[in-house]
């Protein structure tokens, strides 16, 4: 199987089939969790998935973007009660290795129905296009985070972002680089300045270039899980999830 095609086996075996024999040939034993509320290995996984099927849970990918070893999903959990809310918008990110899902990094953020911009945290584009660009496409993402949300050389966003088309899928972000602009100014006066430090996931496929990185919102540590659209030399689109990162989980993983 490819990366992808292990990945979507797993997803289906936990949340879709609730099988656990199909489960424990596709984890790896000593699987690296860093969900922050799940152990680690794959043992604690298989042994909740009764629990899972008694919940009822349900879950939608909308998104797969794969390069190399690393395969991120885009995915919605409905009756999500098990993890604390009815329902999560999620990034997953999958880690094979040997021909078994080794690793697991995700971010969930319980949905925001009334947005700024009409759109919700999902929708929008999911075909994967432009295969050939997709190192030059990732290396854009790779400046606009160095220069713009690092912080090295602010000024230059345009040189990353259109000014034309800028589809905004954050609850809070109205559509464009003056919705942006309005957003960030509005939480800077609230006390809630959004920093990020450090970028240690980058995800690239095509059209698509995901980001995992880590900073503070406000002075709480935060993890922001951003996904980006690229089309024509410019990011048009945007969707995000942003959680807060407790002092303790139940492994010694961290969140990356």
């Amino acid at each position: 199987m490819t990366p992808q095609e292990l990945v979507l086996n797993t997803i289906a075996a936990l949340f879709v089939d609730y099988d656990a024999e199909a489960a424990k040939e596709l984890l790896a034993h000593d699987y690296i969790q860093h969900n922050v509320a799940v152990p680690t290995g794959a043992d604690p996984i298989l042994g909740f998935i009764p629990a899972l099927k008694d919940s009822g849970i349900a879950v939608t990918t909308h998104r797969v973007i794969n390069e190399g070893d690393l395969v991120v999903l885009h995915n919605t959990y409905d009756n999500a009660q098990l993890f604390g809310a009815n329902a999560f918008v999620a990034f997953d990110v999958f880690r094979v290795e040997n021909g078994k899902v080794a690793e697991h990094w995700d971010n969930l953020q319980i949905p925001v129905t009334e947005t700024a911009s009409g759109r919700s945290m999902t929708d929008g584009p999911t075909e994967v296009t432009d295969l050939d660009k997709t190192a030059e496409n990732k290396a854009l993402v790779q400046a606009f985070v160095a220069d713009v949300l690092h912080g090295a050389a602010p000024e230059k966003i345009t040189d990353y972002i259109s000014t034309e088309t800028y589809h905004q899928h954050n609850p809070m972000v109205a559509d464009g680089l003056e919705g942006l602009g309005a957003a960030l100014q509005e939480m800077a006066e609230a006390g809630q300045d959004m920093r990020y430090s450090d970028t240690p996931i980058v995800v690239a496929e095509g059209n698509f270039v995901f980001t995992a990185s880590e900073g503070v919102l406000g002075d709480t540590p935060t993890a922001f899980f951003d996904l980006f659209r690229v089309e024509d030399g410019k990011i048009v689109e945007h969707w995000d999830t942003m959680s807060g990162i407790p002092d303790e989980m139940p492994h010694d993983n961290g969140k990356f």
